[in-house]
């Protein structure tokens, strides 16, 4: 599938684009594979694990998904995009809105027109669980920036690019999440606890990175890929982590939910059930719906269908959580997040 063709990731210095990098040089030989991201020395520690002496295909672009002529530079002779630069902290959003707007929403308007305009094949972009009923700024960019990237498939004409998107929820050792740091606070014997009714959705990067390889593989255009993943209880994450420490109640932080949902009722009567994953189909497409769900053998989902954290079919045990962590470290995700 990547073979002989130019791949692009944006934010790709970060926790997914490392990963996506990784494996992708493990088992495809692209003629290129272009990191763009606007950290000028993460690009340098990046160089250090993937240089080009060793992989002949690695370029490193700076750049900022805010700046369209960039954008149009970098694009030039690209075949694949995967989309994964954003501001994606929930309370750093809530006090820079403005700039999760310019970042998020109009970066990824930049986006679609580059790629229309340069004729990219497929465009593929990544969501959050946080963008279905959203109740906080970065949820609410990344809504918006998921419609705009099924939409895109509605004006790209005679250039066919195609775009589709990939919503997953929290990543095990992403930048700034939950796991780095309980272990941090782990040295202090106490591990704050926002509320003991939370529940997530979890993945590890790796997976996360498998779901989005395949759903290039998979995508028509326009669809929005859920997959199927276990919950988990952040009480049982503290047991898991640090059995040893106590816990601390510190409340909800400001724009942030108990549960997480990724399919919300509204979105079940166009949403079909495959045996890994779920596809929220678009209204409006080129291609036959009934021949597509057909041929990947989907069935379409009851009306009033919700797929969310807290009424979840598969939860993770505490072994269960020990081994994704034990793995985590072991493959290096949590030590180069």
């Amino acid at each position: 599938m990547l073979n002989d063709k130019v791949v692009l990731v944006t934010g790709g210095t970060g926790s997914f684009g490392k990963k996506f990098t990784e494996l992708v040089l493990q088992r495809y030989t692209p003629r290129k594979l272009i990191v763009f991201s606007r950290d000028e020395l993460k690009q340098f520690e990046m160089q250090q694990r993937f240089p080009e002496s060793r992989f002949a295909c690695m370029r490193y672009f700076i750049g900022d998904v805010r700046d369209k002529e960039r954008l149009h530079r970098a694009f030039d002779g690209v075949d694949i995009i995967v989309h994964a630069a954003a501001l994606k902290q929930v309370p750093t959003a809530e006090y820079n809105p403005i700039e999760a707007i310019r970042t998020n929403v109009l970066g990824a308007a930049n986006v679609i027109d580059a790629a229309i305009d340069h004729n990219v094949q497929k465009v593929i972009a990544l969501s959050t669980d946080k963008a279905a009923n959203p109740i906080n700024l970065y949820g609410a960019t990344k809504l918006c920036s998921d419609k705009l990237f099924i939409a895109g498939n509605n004006y790209s004409g005679y250039h066919a690019t195609k775009f589709s998107v990939v919503r997953y929820g929290n990543v095990v050792g992403s930048r700034g999440s939950v796991i780095p740091f309980f272990l941090k606070s782990r040295a202090n014997g106490v591990l704050p606890i926002t509320d003991p009714r939370m529940t997530r959705f979890w993945i590890t990067l790796e997976q996360g990175v498998e779901f989005v390889l395949q759903c290039l593989d998979r995508m028509e255009g326009g669809e929005l890929f859920v997959p199927k993943i276990p919950s988990m209880n952040i009480m049982d994450l503290a047991k898991a982590l640090a059995p040893e420490c106590r816990t601390h109640i510190v409340g909800i932080r400001p724009g942030e939910k108990v549960h997480e949902v990724m399919i919300t009722e509204d979105d079940a009567r166009n949403t079909y059930e495959y045996e890994t994953y779920y596809a929220i189909l678009p209204a409006f497409h080129d291609w036959d719906r009934a021949a597509y769900v057909g041929r990947n053998g989907g069935r379409e989902c009851e009306t009033g269908f919700r797929y969310s954290s807290d009424k979840n079919t598969r939860w993770l045990s505490l072994a269960e959580l020990q081994e994704m962590i034990r793995g985590a470290e072991e493959t290096n995700e949590l030590q180069h997040v």
